[in-house]
């Protein structure tokens, strides 16, 4: 019997415990002389009897087994990945696998377009997978954070008011809510009409604007709600031209007889831009403030373009394509957040940058309050449509371009002879475009509406007045600033003349009058 055939029987007989490799164990016992069974290299052998030999660390198994799991773990999941890849080599060669396939590369390529915004040395195939995990990852952890507020206080309720609006019947039988501040209509030497931006209502007009300054100037403000928003109802059909026919049947029916200002605000910029398109004969002017144009417009350069876009929060770019590529996520985005029933902040509920003065304003308790009132006149009927319809007129195609508005001779026809004509005769050329004055305001600090934007629209309207605002943001100078607005008025009507005097005719009763002509006729007769 060999030498490792007695030693199994010792360990079957005594329970004497023998590990590693037995043959170079032996000679290390040999060689160290040592009988006590003690660990000797690499390999040895312990023996130990009646379990009398020191046991593992608790730390030791637990390490040991997490070790081995993972690499059980590992195993498993290369085997997976194996059979996925073969199953998938297979399945591409089926029918319904053409078919999917065929869809799945229509959804990547129209979804191509978002490899733009990776850094140019990324490999979009290794890059997505790795985002996408990172936002997963991100979101589960705000849950797990929202899940364990529980000492935080319960936010406020937004506050909608009842309704209190006067309204007028549209031509297509949909009512309009508005809203006039100022002197009376027949008093009145200027009239301004201010369609409000995205989140607003006829409550905004111009914030902050004083009565007395109204009267100083003569001039009756009227602000009214958009479809869908505040108490008006909602446009079966919107798109821009619709827009301005509401604000032209909108004058008409409040007697606004004689040209009026239109004043765009921000995002109701563009509402602004449709009536100076649409309805030009209508208008003494235009008065834009910090004006949106449409960021995805074709004329824009690419360094408008990156100009425009970098000064945007990432929330808000990617609220701009989803407007433009995917409108119909939009109202997830909007439930969560102003139409939550929740007080919130515009800058958190637009995805704003702000500047310090904006900053500021906004802490004020006189803008607090004014935005809260508005946001939630603005969010009356508790309906995402108006505001998607919104964000989609927004960055969709306008049906005409800035450049049009320009005052432009109009083409007398086309071919060799009107051209002739134009040459060698004295044509008298109709022109084209808005005739009236154009005001722009920019701050140089706003980063709602970059001054990129406002350099974007003097390209298109070389003939627009621009009045740059330095150190002024998005908000700083249109809102509650009486300074500013006496500067805002003085630069559209000049010196203050106050509200045109009305000679009051006495009425008569019709038993006067009879007296009156009775002594007439005495005095005739007798001459």
């Amino acid at each position: 019997m060999t030498w490792q055939e007695e030693l199994a029987s010792l360990v079957g007989d005594t329970g004497i415990t023998y590990s590693a490799d037995a043959a170079v164990a032996e000679e290390e016992e040999r060689d160290a002389g040592d009988t006590g069974g003690r660990v000797l290299g690499k390999g040895y052998f312990r023996v130990y009897e009646d379990g009398a030999g020191p046991e593992e660390s608790l730390k030791e198994q637990v390490t040991g087994f997490v070790v081995a799991t993972g690499e059980m773990l590992r195993e498993l999941g290369r085997g997976f990945w194996d059979v996925a890849q073969q199953s998938l080599e297979r399945v591409g060669e089926t029918y319904v696998g053409k078919k999917v396939r065929g869809h799945w590369d229509a959804v990547l390529r129209r979804l191509e377009f978002m490899n733009e915004y990776l850094p140019e040395d990324r490999d979009p195939v290794h890059a997505w997978p790795i985002v996408i995990t990172v936002f997963l990852l991100a979101l589960l952890v705000l849950r797990v954070n929202n899940g364990n507020e529980t000492s935080v206080e319960a936010p406020k309720k937004l506050y909608v008011s009842p309704p209190s609006a006067s309204r007028i019947q549209l031509l297509d039988g949909r009512y309009m809510a508005y809203q006039e501040k100022g002197v009376l209509a027949e008093r009145a030497r200027f009239f301004m009409i201010a369609p409000h931006a995205f989140l607003s209502s006829r409550l905004a007009g111009i914030p902050g604007i004083k009565e007395s300054l109204l009267e100083e100037f003569g001039v009756r403000l009227i602000t009214y709600d958009l479809p869908g928003f505040g108490e008006s109802d909602p446009h079966p059909v919107r798109n821009l031209n619709s827009s301005a026919m509401d604000m032209l049947h909108l004058a008409n029916a409040l007697g606004v007889t004689d040209k009026f200002w239109v004043v765009g605000y921000s995002g109701g910029a563009m509402h602004a831009w449709a009536a100076v398109h649409y309805i030009p004969d209508r208008l003494a002017g235009a008065a834009m403030f910090a004006p949106m144009s449409n960021p995805y417009d074709s004329s824009l350069n690419k360094e408008e373009i990156h100009k425009t876009w970098d000064e945007w929060t990432m929330k808000r770019r990617l609220m701009y394509v989803l407007a433009r590529r995917f409108p119909s996520l939009l109202p997830y985005f909007y439930r969560r957040s102003f139409l939550s029933g929740e007080c919130g902040q515009p800058e958190k509920w637009l995805s704003l940058s702000l500047g310090k003065k904006d900053k500021s304003l906004l802490e004020e308790p006189v803008f607090r309050e004014f935005w809260e009132k508005d946001a939630g006149e603005s969010v009356r009927q508790g309906d995402a449509k108006p505001f998607v319809e919104e964000a989609l007129l927004q960055v969709s195609n306008w049906g005409f371009c800035l450049a049009d508005l320009q005052v432009q001779n109009q083409h007398q026809g086309k071919g060799l002879l009107p051209w002739l004509k134009s040459l060698y005769g004295r044509v008298e050329h109709e022109q084209a475009g808005f005739l009236g004055p154009i005001h722009v305001w920019q701050g140089m600090d706003d980063h709602v509406v970059p001054p990129s934007m406002t350099e974007f629209i003097r390209r298109m309207i070389p003939g627009a007045t621009v009045h740059r605002l330095l150190g002024e943001g998005h908000f700083s100078y249109f809102c509650f600033c009486d300074d500013c607005h006496r500067q805002i008025f003085s630069a559209l009507f000049g010196n203050p003349r106050g509200p045109l005097s009305i000679e009051l005719e006495v009425d008569r009763s019709p038993s006067e009058q009879h007296m009156e002509d009775i002594a007439s006729h005495d005095c005739t007769e007798l001459e």
